[in-house]
């Protein structure tokens, strides 16, 4: 037999702090009573939980229940394989980050009921973290807490080595005996697939269950699977009962605890007495109807006052410890051997089990009576669910057991018979049509509160169907057809999940084999489907996700029928449009369906088309969830693939307000690349590498002329070296009227950048080193000081500065309008007034950071607007020399050159680089 996951024991190592009272080393014991861990009021977050687990393992699945109220916003799991320590921060990457889970803030239960959260994981480790963020914020969480009520950790050990070849070889052996574990008519049986968990260590079973009930389930499911293997099946079917009527007992007697807690809290000490004493006769009744009494001795059977609370530190699953006491022991009675081997034997003989109403908390307690009462098998309806549920009503009936033909005569039935009760008039009224068909008993078995009968008469029904004649006469076959269809639809509503298998498996038959076999018209397939199709789409919304997936996985299954296939039914449901009141399960099974079916049927000749899928698609991107408008943007983005252009005319154009909605946004974009066009993205990408590129080679052009430069004030100074006596008259005589010639000829004077700036082209003799600083700093007209970290960056590349180079760039972010930094808290507001002047395209307009003005393009268009006298106007600089100008004296060069450097050479071209300032520039001479 190959292990399968199991709960696994854990201890709490430590946490980041607990409320009084709420200790995370509650997270150990799981009892309907516990309260869990909570952190301390006004806490700072994350806080933090580490776990030990009580053996290096395999992780397959966590649980986690979640407060009604102190609810964490998200929860991140790390795992490491050794205790870190703890203190020294270095250390902390020994864990590893597994994922993060979010929990709903649990408005719209009003904060009254609490969240079971499930993940599914594959780790391997023996520690466990778990970090809990900032809290969801409600008028009940006035200390802005977190708290978890409980944690389950199901894995396996990690040095099981042999696991995949055992798995391995139970596959190969159901192979070749035609098992198929992917059936849906078998799922939920018991299975000895390597990765099935077993109901009894799901979290749900420990915290609705009494914990002396739970151990002895737990024990009873140990022995009802080794009954299996040693194939001693009536006996495992009375354990099998057994343990179906304890979880009912369970759940009440949990119940009863709690009540009493609550009693207890409330100082009501009469009603903690009145539920003790309720307790203890309840539990001696169901006892004394198990038979235990014939187990156990008396004194035994008076159980301790409080039932004490194992921690979770050395448990495990029953199948994978050694046998503990599934009753409290008493010191001077029997030992664990005692108790476990008797109990429950198998015997000739059956068990009844009647267990008289309990009266509520505010009843008084009756006195007890006879421990064998007749019940009226009617008012006891039965549901056989493996999780108990804890929004059950408190008046509830209890169960009947199931019966072997060999427990009828038995004189202890307790009122109950082998038969399936009888039909109630408005049952005989409905059913008429298929019980002249199909018999009364049938079909008062279908009809059944016993979900074993219900069960029966199906497979009956399958048996029935399968040895039909083929000579039978047609008018006969359709009747049995449609009479066996109507208790299918029945049985397709049913709560109990193997009534629910039942029932698929036997629609699946009647389409596949009855049909064909006896040649019965496609009007009768028709009929079949018509007639199902609405309540399985009904059951693929349904709470449980098992179902959710059976009821989904067998639509699809039979919407690839050949007999179903052709009649193209199912699509036609599936394009219906979704129902704004409709479950969010139900319209994510809906759309996950079709987003399948349209895979494997296509749009030719299938029941789905171009005009009624992309109507039913498009109406759905504004469906309230995320998953569904998602899954339509999938289906529209594939029927592009196949059709193209066909699908646009169902879109709106694609246009900038169009492109506002992020949903159209993701189809267009998702359009472009089906069609190898670039993105919108891939185009800024594409000109943000284009103008990298151009600023490189920039500041390429600089070092190289920089660089000429060098090498003439070099050769320069050699000549003046070697002619210094020949150098005056030349001079003297170059001055006399050849120095245009010489200028003509484009010779570089050698002190040609000699107190320059070469950004605004003004020259002057105070440009010294250190004097060019100081022009940089406080007066250059193209360059500014950043606000923000007091860098002086040229005005043409602000905005650039502000998004990806300034210290505060994260606060800021990029208006769509005006392509100008906006501080992000202000940005929302600042989009939504639209009062931000438009800009334009970078090829037809420059943008000013300054006046958010558009000017013409260009480089030499930046000197014009920032340092014209009629350019921009919140040029500071500018604004200062135009006021100081007044004074100057007439003839005196001018603080400005709006087109080239002062002075004699004010005419001459200045070489300013068409990239300004590059970002090295700019850091190295601006920092102060």
């Amino acid at each position: 037999m190959c292990r399968m996951p199991h709960k696994i024991g854990f201890v709490v190592v430590s946490s980041s702090g607990h409320e009084d009272g709420f200790s995370a080393r509650e997270l150990m014991i799981h009892a309907p009573t516990v309260s869990g861990w909570r952190s301390p009021r006004f806490c700072q977050f994350p806080q933090e939980i580490v776990l030990q687990m009580v053996e290096r393992c395999r992780i397959r699945k966590l649980q986690l229940l979640a407060h009604q109220y102190m609810i964490s916003s998200k929860i991140e799991f790390y795992i490491s394989e050794s205790l870190p320590e703890y203190f020294a921060p270095y250390q902390a990457e020994r864990f590893r980050r597994l994922g993060y889970v979010s929990l709903c803030d649990n408005e719209k239960t009003g904060c009254k009921a609490r969240e079971l959260k499930s993940v599914y994981v594959d780790a391997v480790g023996q520690f466990l973290k778990l970090i809990f963020h900032q809290n969801h914020a409600n008028k009940y969480n006035i200390y802005n807490q977190v708290a978890l009520v409980a944690i389950n950790i199901i894995g396996d050990p990690a040095d099981f080595s042999d696991e995949s070849n055992t798995a391995s070889r139970e596959k190969l052996i159901d192979h070749y005996l035609g098992h198929n574990s992917e059936d849906p008519a078998l799922e939920g049986t018991y299975t000895r697939r390597s990765d099935y968990i077993s109901p009894l260590d799901d979290l749900a079973f420990d915290m609705y269950q009494d914990p002396e009930v739970a151990q002895i389930i737990r024990k009873l499911d140990e022995r009802k699977r080794e009954a299996v293997q040693k194939e001693r099946y009536d006996y495992a079917k009375k354990l099998k009962q057994a343990i179906a009527d304890l979880q009912k007992v369970g759940e009440r007697l949990g119940r009863y605890e709690v009540e009493k807690r609550c009693a207890v809290e409330k100082e009501d000490y009469d009603l903690a007495k009145e539920k003790k004493q309720q307790m203890e006769q309840y539990r001696a009744e169901v006892y004394e109807q198990l038979e235990l009494h014939s187990l156990l001795d008396a004194e035994l059977m008076r159980r301790p006052l409080d039932l004490p609370l194992r921690p979770l530190a050395r448990s495990g699953s029953p199948r994978h410890q050694k046998p503990m006491p599934s009753l409290p022991q008493l010191e001077e009675r029997g030992t664990e051997n005692q108790f476990a081997e008797p109990f429950l034997q198998e015997k000739p003989s059956s068990y009844s089990l009647t267990i008289s109403p309990q009266h509520s908390a505010v009843d008084q307690l009756l006195p007890a009576t006879d421990p064998h009462p007749k019940i009226n098998a009617e008012s006891l309806p039965y549901d056989e669910r493996p999780l108990p549920a804890i929004r059950k009503h408190h008046g509830e009936a209890v169960v009947e057991p199931e019966m072997s033909d060999a427990d009828i005569s038995d004189a202890r039935r307790g009122g109950l018979s082998g038969e399936p009760e009888p039909l109630t008039e408005k049952a005989l009224r409905e059913a008429s049509s298929a019980i002249d068909v199909l018999g009364e008993t049938l079909v008062a078995g279908a009809y059944s509160k016993t979900w074993s009968y219900r069960e029966d008469a199906l497979l009956a029904l399958y048996k029935k169907l399968m040895e039909m004649p083929v000579g039978t006469p047609k008018e006969d076959l359709k009747n049995t057809l449609r009479a066996s269809i109507f208790l299918i639809r029945r049985a397709i509503k049913d709560i109990v999940t193997s009534v629910f298998q039942a029932s698929l498996k036997l629609l699946k038959m009647i389409i596949t084999q009855y049909i064909p076999k006896h040649k019965l018209s496609k009007l009768e397939t028709a009929h079949c489907v018509e007639r199902t199709i609405p309540v399985l789409l009904t059951r693929t919304g349904d709470s449980s996700a098992r179902l959710r997936v059976t009821a989904a996985n067998f639509i699809q299954e039979m919407a690839l029928f050949k007999e179903v296939k052709s009649l193209q039914i199912i699509p036609s449901y599936l394009v219906q449009p979704l129902k704004t009141n409709s479950s969010v399960h139900l319209a994510m099974s809906q759309m996950g369906l079709l987003a399948r079916l349209l895979k494997d049927l296509g749009t030719g000749s299938s029941g789905f088309t171009i005009d009624n899928v992309m109507k039913f698609s498009v109406s759905s991107l504004e469906h309230r969830v995320y998953e569904v408008r998602e899954t339509a943007v999938r289906i529209i983005l594939d029927m592009y693939r196949q059709h193209q252009a066909s699908i646009l005319e169902y879109l709106p154009p694609d246009d900038s307000n169009t492109r506002k909605n992020i949903l159209y946004k993701t189809i267009f974009e998702g359009f472009a690349k089906i069609d190898g066009r670039p993105t919108d993205a891939e185009m800024r990408a594409r000109r943000k590498a284009a103008t990298e590129e151009a600023e490189k080679q920039k500041k390429e052009e600089i070092k190289a002329l920089q660089g000429q430069l060098a090498a003439l004030k070099d050769i320069q100074a050699e000549v003046q070296e070697k002619e210094s006596d020949a150098v005056k008259p030349k001079n003297q005589d170059i001055q006399g009227g050849k120095a245009a010639p010489a200028e003509a000829l484009g010779i570089p004077d050698e002190h040609y950048l000699d107190n320059l700036c070469i950004f605004c082209g003004e020259r002057s003799e105070s440009f010294t080193e250190e004097g060019l600083d100081l022009h940089y700093w406080k007066h250059c007209l193209m360059l500014t000081r950043c606000d923000h970290c007091k860098q002086v960056v040229e005005i043409s590349s602000l905005t650039e500065h502000l998004l990806t180079e300034c210290d505060k760039k994260d606060g800021f972010g990029k208006c769509y309008r005006c392509s100008e930094a906006v501080f992000k808290e202000e940005l929302p507001r600042h989009i939504k007034n639209k009062e931000c002047n438009p800009a334009k395209p970078e090829k037809l307009a420059n943008r000013c950071p300054l006046c958010h003005e558009n000017f013409s393009p260009g480089e030499e268009a930046w000197k014009a607007h920032l340092m014209g006298p009629a350019g921009c106007t919140m040029n500071l600089r500018k604004t200062h020399i135009l006021q100081k100008a007044p004074a100057l004296q007439p003839g005196k060069s001018s603080a400005v050159a709006a087109s080239g450097p002062s002075g004699s050479k004010a005419g001459s071209k200045i070489p300013t680089p068409k990239g300004g300032l590059s970002k090295s520039s700019s850091r190295t001479h601006a920092r102060r």
